[in-house]
């Protein structure tokens, strides 16, 4: 198969011939008709993320079709067109049986602890317990920003967020993540500001329902003017982007008893991140982490994108082939830029 590979972080990565993966016991193949560029893939290809063994294939955001499925395998068959969330649990330890499958105790990434989906073809792991079936209708495209971004985004928003009609929402960085927050958020009844230092991306924020932007090169305390404009602060506010500047910027601008959840990844040295806790004791804030979705919490969001009322191949604004991927990669670091990539491997 081709496939994007690097063999030492931060140096130029390389499209090669690479041989096929096979599917574990109780695993698959799934042939990439369209995987998403992804933010956490240049952390992983710069050397943040110490699970990553070199060399390596990135790619943890993916729709295709199954090619291959191991012995122990019952729930899926060749010719399945499916997702799966970035986070592939175990099924089987405590926090799995309590529900809990995205912070699953022994959670493999593809991508990430493994050969990713930035090639012709993935392995998974446990399909039974992870795979997603996606609708005849849906476009790879539109399903391989599902796994990631979007469902991340749901999850922030609807499940550990909590979002209710009305309220506003402040969300930090409009990237992919970011986006689709904005959609989710505002197709729930919220009012959104959103927060970035990029037009493009403030203009897309504002297509997908924003109704405040706040330009953050303009603005030096974007706090204080969330705070302003929503007459106190938000009651809910994300960051969508991971840094110590948007993480405190987030938590500083909510009201009292607001809610903030943290998307973004946020690397650092120690492993620490600076949060402005007075802040957070003073007015009761709740401070929460959303990590990725859970196959089986999908449903809900599939109906919502089924009956038009979330459009995530909106936020699709690129398709690249493979070979273009390497390039594409290394400048995330500089010019992530706005809205969704999607690499097609077999076009």
């Amino acid at each position: 198969m081709r496939a994007v590979v690097f063999e030492r972080h931060g140096a130029p990565a390389e499209v090669r011939e690479l041989p096929d993966p096979r599917p574990a016991p109780d695993g698959v193949v799934v042939r990439v008709e369209a995987t998403g560029l992804c933010r956490s893939d240049w952390h992983g290809w710069m050397g943040h993320d110490p699970d990553i063994e070199l060399p390596h294939v990135p790619g943890h955001e993916l729709a295709g079709v199954v090619e291959a499925v191991g012995s122990r395998v019952t729930r899926r068959r060749p010719g399945d067109r499916v997702t799966v969330p970035f986070v592939c649990a175990c099924g089987t330890c405590p926090a799995c049986a309590a529900g809990d499958q995205q912070v699953c105790e022994r959670q493999t990434q593809p991508g990430f602890h493994h050969w990713g989906s930035f090639a012709q073809y993935v392995a998974l792991d446990h399909a039974d317990v992870n795979l997603v079936a996606i609708p005849d209708d849906m476009a790879y495209a539109t399903a391989a920003a599902l796994g990631c971004r979007f469902a991340t985004a749901f999850r922030a928003v609807v499940q550990q967020g909590r979002v209710a009609a009305g309220e506003w929402v402040a969300v930090h960085g409009c990237g992919g993540v970011g986006l689709s927050a904005v959609m989710i958020a505002a197709a729930s009844g919220a009012r959104v500001v959103a927060v970035d230092v990029s037009p493009q991306a403030l203009d897309l924020a504002r297509k997908f329902g924003a109704a405040v932007c706040v330009d953050a090169s303009r603005t030096p305390e974007t706090a204080a003017a969330i705070r302003d404009l929503t007459g106190g602060g938000a009651h809910l506010s994300l960051d969508a982007l991971g840094s110590p500047a948007t993480c405190a910027a987030s938590v500083n601008g909510l009201r009292r008893r607001g809610r903030h959840v943290q998307v973004g990844l946020l690397p650092s040295a120690d492993g620490t991140t600076p949060v402005p806790l007075a802040r957070a004791v003073a007015l009761e804030l709740e401070l929460l982490g959303s990590h990725g979705m859970a196959a089986h919490a999908y449903p809900a969001m599939l109906e919502l994108v089924g009956s038009g009322v979330l459009r995530p191949d909106l936020l699709v604004t690129r398709t690249i082939l493979l070979d273009a991927a390497p390039q594409a990669l290394a400048e995330m670091g500089t010019a992530p830029g706005a809205g969704v990539t999607v690499i097609e491997p077999w076009r």
